[in-house]
């Protein structure tokens, strides 16, 4: 009788012999010579591993995890919802929550916050700190960041995303995929592909042009993959062409692992996934969810009926499908194995740390968009004899709760109350709710269980006694608000809020609207404020970072991710009717094409009545002596865009200038401009910088669809200057010869 060694055993020897290099191989750079070990023990294993092990490793066992194989040493995979944040601990086999109670985290902000900032560089440290908490929890995948588009106000998912600009979320997304995965923990940049709605987002076909496909709705996912070098990209709901997009032959086997080169695992999203031979053959790696949605199946052993099962393994064995395709999926599953959870020198993260605590706040402030500041309303100075009114729910409601997979359970939430009182020692603050929602509940409208004319009277009471009132109002995490499975069905404000604006107006005067929300909303209010800022959803240290804005301890300094239409109708997605959105018999046409947002905006000339970049401060900025460095250029130069910034104000603070490239005379239809360059430039007061920003010209090129390739166009080109997509303060002409 052979004598058997222990599977971890034979696992040790394998990477042993595979990690031996020649002299040659150590002479390599640190990225190839990793690349080249991963690739060899990858080689090394595959020939131990069974069928049945091969075809186990593509699918989940449970909500959560992947199986692993035992014999030979190789750990499950882990996975966490968590774009801003690591959700709690899910039960093995419901949505239920398991009842841990050492799974509390930090709530960053969300993303659209994030894009807010207009600020790489923190971008960067937001992903390195949640990485830290994913793997302190164990985790080898983290589920986000979220890409999509945003293309309409109504889509509920629109802030767990980074706009509406692809130059801004590729610049965005790439420090913080290389943030989170500096960890050892890997980034599921979602959902691939024009997942930009949630109503009907498992049954909806879409039809796009190649050129918004490539221009628009693509550049994100290119930069997470090639710049950001993202392990795991998880695939989306909808259709795209009348083929499911999780797996997709142009999109996933064509575009993302042929032409981008893609190494890394696509997930599907839960239940995304819908045909064995079509999952197989059309590059999905790892099936999550399908049928375990805790209302669906209850046959035993359901993961072994999932698509890329024993389904999978039948066809495999009968020769209708070719091992070859199973051995690919393999070697990427493995591989993120090598990255994450079998890497050698993997940090062992942190929870809850005060830098964590310090980037979430951060990030905060600096997302936070001031949008109106009539007679200086903001910020407010804490003085004895004041009464500030606080009047709105969402001064004291949760914003970690509700959303769908975004919800989080974190250590601790600071409310906007409790960060007005803790900041205000001097001033009286008071506080009513002033209206009520229903409690957060996925994919469920729970109405108020208060009367509202009750609410409303209290509020225009204590508004009278004040001298100040800040209301707290906007949207919620709820079904049909900003939330994950389905959208908003009105552009106005929810919950008698406009009519409570309103009248709170009619008795003080010196009213400020804190907005809460992820989405742009219809403001026929706006007159009614003197003061409005964009809050976003902040996470954990929310309302020490509005307090700090409010106060002036922090100059706002956040910018739009997308515009703000003064009607529905303004947006592009809706200006089309049913059949631009939401679609007509699930199939919806984006009849807008490449203008999207403010392209929209500028090129119909569509006045918005917020445009993208836009963002007050408290101090003031001067833009001058704005040049090229040359009039002429070829196509593989870099164009030098520079400029003077000056603080002319009291206050130190930071602005964003903002760079953008139109071709008038164009061959094909384009934007009158678009976003090529940014940089945030923090001055202390009376300060000046020059500042420089680089625009290689193979950025100026369109997807030619006649070529199906890009297409630099020589001729003469526009280049603006300014610090909003409307604000322009020097136009340049260029010439690309």
């Amino acid at each position: 009788m052979k004598k058997k060694f222990p599977g971890l055993l034979i696992l040790g020897i394998v990477l042993l012999l595979a990690s031996c290099t020649s002299k040659k191989e150590k002479e390599k750079s640190p990225i190839t010579k990793a690349n080249h070990d991963i690739e060899a023990k990858i080689d090394s294993i595959l020939p131990l591993l069974t069928l049945e092990e091969k075809v186990d490793l593509c699918h989940a066992q449970s909500k959560f995890s992947t199986k692993g194989v035992a014999r030979l040493g190789i750990p499950e995979i882990w996975m966490s919802d968590g774009p801003h944040g690591v959700r709690a601990e899910i039960s093995w086999d419901s949505w239920d929550y398991a009842g841990w109670t050492n799974d509390s985290i930090t709530a960053f902000p969300a993303l659209t916050c994030l894009a807010a900032t207009f600020n790489p560089d923190l971008a960067g440290e937001f992903g390195f700190n949640l990485g830290e908490e994913a793997r302190y929890r164990k985790k080898d995948v983290l589920l986000g960041p979220g890409v999509n588009i945003y293309r309409t106000p109504f889509n509920g998912r629109n802030f767990e995303y980074l706009g509406e600009d692809p130059f801004l979320a590729s610049t965005m997304v790439v420090p913080y995929i290389q943030g989170v995965q500096k960890n050892g923990v890997a980034a599921c940049v979602k959902h691939f592909a024009l997942n930009n709605q949630e109503h009907w987002r498992d049954v909806v076909n879409v039809e796009v042009s190649d050129r918004a496909l490539y221009e628009i709705y693509l550049p994100a996912f290119k930069a997470a993959v090639q710049e950001g070098n993202s392990w795991a990209i998880m695939g989306a709901y909808n259709k795209f062409r009348g083929q499911y997009t999780t797996h997709h032959e142009l999109l996933t086997n064509k575009i993302l692992k042929r032409d981008w080169g893609f190494d890394g695992v696509v997930i599907s999203d839960w239940s995304s996934a819908h045909s064995t031979l079509e999952a197989a053959n059309n590059g999905l790696d790892i099936e999550m969810g399908t049928g375990t949605d805790g209302l669906g199946t209850t046959t035993e052993n359901h993961y072994q009926h999932y698509y890329l099962a024993n389904p999978f393994l039948e066809k495999l064995k009968s020769g209708e499908i070719s091992e070859a395709v199973l051995n690919d999926k393999v070697k990427r599953v493995l591989r993120l194995r090598l990255r994450t959870n079998m890497k050698d020198d993997r940090p062992l993260g942190s929870l809850n740390t005060p830098e964590h605590h310090e980037v979430a706040r951060k990030v905060a402030t600096e997302g936070i968009v001031l949008l109106k500041n009539e007679d200086n309303f903001f910020p407010i100075e804490d003085k004895k004899g004041l009464t500030i009114a606080v009047i709105g729910e969402n001064a004291t409601r949760s914003m970690t709760a509700g959303g769908g997979s975004s919800e989080l359970k974190p250590q601790f939430e600071i409310s906007p109350l409790e960060g007005i009182k803790a900041r205000f020692k001097k001033a009286k603050v008071i506080h009513t709710m002033g209206y009520e929602t229903g409690i957060s509940e996925y994919d469920v409208v729970h109405p108020p269980k208060l009367n509202q004319d009750s609410l409303k009277a209290e509020a225009i009471k204590i508004a009278k006694t004040a001298d100040v009132v800040l209301f707290v109002g906007g949207l919620n995490k709820s079904h049909l608000q900003d939330s994950e499975g389905d959208d908003r069905q009105q552009y106005g404000l929810p919950f008698g809020q406009e009519a409570l604006i309103n009248e709170l107006s009619h008795v003080n005067e010196n009213l400020g609207f804190i907005l809460l929300t992820g989405n742009a909303v219809a403001m026929p209010w706006l007159g009614q404020v003197k003061g409005l800022i964009e809050s976003w959803y902040l996470g954990s240290m929310a309302g020490h970072a509005i307090a700090d804005v409010v106060s002036g301890d922090v100059n706002p300094s956040g910018k739009l991710p997308f515009s703000f239409p003064k009607q529905l109708e303004d947006n592009a997605a809706h200006a089309f009717g049913e059949t631009s959105y939401p679609g007509v018999d699930m199939t919806q046409h984006y009849k807008e094409d490449i203008l999207v947002g403010y392209r929209w905006h500028d090129t119909k000339n569509i006045e918005p009545l917020y445009a993208f970049g836009f963002g007050l401060s408290y101090t003031n900025f001067k833009l001058d002596n704005i040049s090229s460095d040359k009039e002429n250029y070829t196509q593989n130069d870099q164009i030098k865009i520079k400029t003077a910034v000056s603080n002319t104000g009291d206050l130190a603070g930071a602005e964003v200038v903002q760079v953008y490239v139109g071709k008038k005379d164009s061959k094909v239809d384009r934007a009158l401009k678009e976003l090529k360059g940014f940089t945030k430039v923090f001055l202390d007061k009376g300060e000046n910088k020059s500042v420089t920003i680089e625009i290689p010209v193979e950025k100026l090129a369109f997807y030619n669809e006649e070529q199906s390739d890009w297409e630099i166009e020589t001729g003469d080109y526009q280049v603006y200057v300014g610090n909003a997509s409307n604000h322009i303060s020097e136009t340049l002409k260029i010439t690309v010869k």
